[in-house]
């Protein structure tokens, strides 16, 4: 990881779980990574806290629509059952991943981010974990399934790393962290 690296996470306008946006975005930009945030719409992020609690706001950097994949070095995909749900239906924020994965750039999703891996048909293959409820659709998608707090898959030529829920956030960062040592940089930039 340098200092230059970049980190785009993506999210729509309502329910990203709180924690799953904020705590890795802190800990990027704490370690010098310019993290953008691509929302649906220009308007303000309302976080969830557990789907249900208001939580933090939070202003997007960006819309889907305006960002280019090839500006950043990983993909950040928050979980939150409303905002995932609801991400899986942007046709940008599918591109986006496919983009990423197509271009070996690692994607890191947490608790029902992963569904957006389904939706964009990248799940193939991949040894990965999530919110339990997730398992049937992931493994419908062609992923092995499994229930452990952080699960890093280097296959099928992009690196995966993907989290169950808040109280993984801690191997989350790990992972993320050890995905962006490891990367390739964006755009061509020095490492």
């Amino acid at each position: 990881m340098t200092r230059d690296s970049k980190a785009l996470a993506i999210v729509t306008n309502y329910g990203a779980e709180q924690d799953e946006l904020l705590v890795p975005l802190r800990h990027l930009r704490d370690d010098g990574v310019q993290v953008d945030i691509a929302a649906v719409e220009q308007d303000d992020i309302r976080t969830l806290v557990g789907d249900k609690d208001p939580g933090e706001t939070v202003r997007p950097t960006h819309t889907l629509g305006e960002v280019d994949a090839a500006d950043y070095d990983l993909l950040l995909i928050p979980g939150g059952t409303i905002n995932a749900d609801t991400l899986r239906l942007q046709d940008e924020a599918v591109e986006l991943v496919r983009a990423f994965s197509g271009t070996g750039r690692p994607i890191a999703a947490i608790c029902h981010g992963p569904w957006l891996l389904a939706e964009a048909g990248v799940a193939d293959g991949k040894r990965l974990t999530s919110y339990p409820s997730l398992r049937t659709d992931l493994t419908n998608a062609g992923a092995a399934w499994t229930d452990e707090p952080l699960v890093e898959d280097d296959s099928g030529g992009w690196p995966l790393v993907t989290s169950r829920n808040p109280g993984d956030l801690e191997a989350f960062i790990r992972g993320i962290d050890a995905a962006l040592r490891r990367a390739v940089p964006a755009g061509g930039r020095a490492g």
